[in-house]
């Protein structure tokens, strides 16, 4: 009778985030992995070497492109160390502000998330839905910052600049009339904050929607339950955060057990799943996404009434305004030294983390004192989710190391970063 032997492929691309630069080597037995092997290495970015040759604030926008669907996300833990080192006092309204867009960014990569997750298992639709959404978000970038992805919005000391009092509107063209145009202008005509309200309100239906699609749908429940199951106990030794953490029955979130600029003021829920598979992770990040639509409502609500600075006056981590630079020497000194020099901080070391929506990213800055970073070391979440994919995905079918990666959330630029 003849040997039977396992066969080895290479598997993928498969998610529209490892496109290409993931190899993941299976053995199966027949159609039963027994082996799942992610091989990384194809993307690496450097970012952590580069920093070192960099200044501070040249730095940001390499947080951006880590992982490049929670750009804000990423921006915030980067801020949040250097005002550790600096001892730097954010204004509250700038700790609003980010609040507020660091759930705005919660919500672009959910919506990534559920769109790559449901069409990788089959579901066509859902991607054309949370895509809708995803260019309203994108204009809420794009209005803050003049980018609707790299924002490089957040800064040492606050944000960049002040919510816009109106909103960028579409104008007629060849391919829409005017009456076309004055239905997408509907919701453009006041400030930046009305248009966010405006969303807020229309989200929670538009999530009704998605439910509507997936969650009580045979094939879906078929593709999802019972596959990828992590114990409580097994979660926490590998290393899980976020979502991957919380699917598997454990209520832990920073942003309630370590609250950083001002979500100690904020009132939510943590969403936490019962068996730890696939389909319990998608429920837990489609609560989380109303979670933080009201989180966003919250902020709204208090930048509304309360104007102030949003960033800090101390001119020698934060530039002066462009009036002041160009009729004041002293301030002109400021600015030149700032954009060619840097800031120095003192010497030291600070690891400044969020919750971010793949799980806790944190920054870990080692200082000498200089305009640049001695050493930086990122704590990516997708990292610790990404080794668990052989447990995950062994004595199942090669179909489901589809819905695995996908209930993942991996976005390669911080696992290769």
């Amino acid at each position: 009778m003849a040997e039977i032997k396992n066969y080895t492929l290479n598997f993928g691309p498969q998610h529209p985030a490892a496109h290409g630069v993931l190899r993941l080597v299976l053995e199966l037995d027949g159609e039963v992995i027994q082996r799942a092997d992610p091989h990384i290495g194809l993307l690496h970015r450097a970012t952590e070497k580069l920093a070192e040759s960099k200044t501070y604030i040249q730095s940001l926008p390499y947080m951006d492109r880590l992982d490049y669907v929670s750009m804000m996300s990423n921006e915030q833990a980067y801020c949040l160390a250097i005002e550790k080192l600096l001892g730097v006092t954010v204004p509250v309204r700038a700790q609003y502000i980010r609040v507020m867009y660091a759930e705005i960014t919660r919500l672009l990569n959910h919506l990534l998330w559920l769109g790559a997750h449901g069409f990788d298992c089959g579901a066509m639709n859902i991607l054309i839905y949370c895509f809708r959404e995803r260019e309203s978000l994108f204009d809420m970038y794009e209005a803050v910052s003049g980018a609707r992805m790299h924002a490089a919005y957040f800064r040492p000391g606050g944000v960049y600049r002040d919510l816009p009092e109106t909103m960028p509107q579409y104008r007629v063209s060849k391919v829409k009339n005017a009456k076309a145009i004055q239905v997408l202008n509907e919701n453009r005509q006041g400030s930046l904050l009305d248009f966010i309200e405006d969303f807020c309100h229309k989200f929670p239906g538009y999530v009704d929607e998605y439910e509507t699609l997936l969650t009580d749908n045979r094939i879906w429940k078929q593709r999802t339950v019972g596959v990828g199951v992590v114990a409580p106990e097994r979660a926490l030794a590998l290393g899980f955060t976020g979502p991957m953490l919380r699917g598997s029955g454990f209520a832990w979130d920073l942003r309630k057990q370590q609250p950083y600029d001002v979500y100690a003021s904020m009132d939510f829920d943590i969403p936490v799943g019962k068996t730890g598979d696939c389909y319990d992770r998608y429920l837990v990040r489609i609560e989380e996404m109303r979670q933080s639509n009201r989180i966003i409502k919250q902020c709204i609500d208090w930048l509304r009434v309360n104007p102030g600075p949003v960033i800090t006056a101390n001119h020698k981590v934060a530039p002066p305004d462009r009036e002041s630079m160009k009729s004041n020497m002293e301030e002109l000194i400021h600015h030149f030294k700032l954009f060619t020099e840097g800031f120095h901080v003192p010497e030291g070391e600070a690891y400044a983390a969020v919750e971010h929506p793949k799980g806790e990213f944190g920054i870990y800055i080692v200082s000498d004192g200089a305009n640049k970073p001695y050493r930086l070391k990122i704590r990516p979440p997708g990292f610790s989710h990404l080794a668990a994919m052989d447990e995950m995905s062994r004595g199942h079918m090669i179909a489901d190391a589809v819905a695995v990666i996908g209930t993942m959330d991996i976005v390669f630029g911080e696992i290769d970063r």
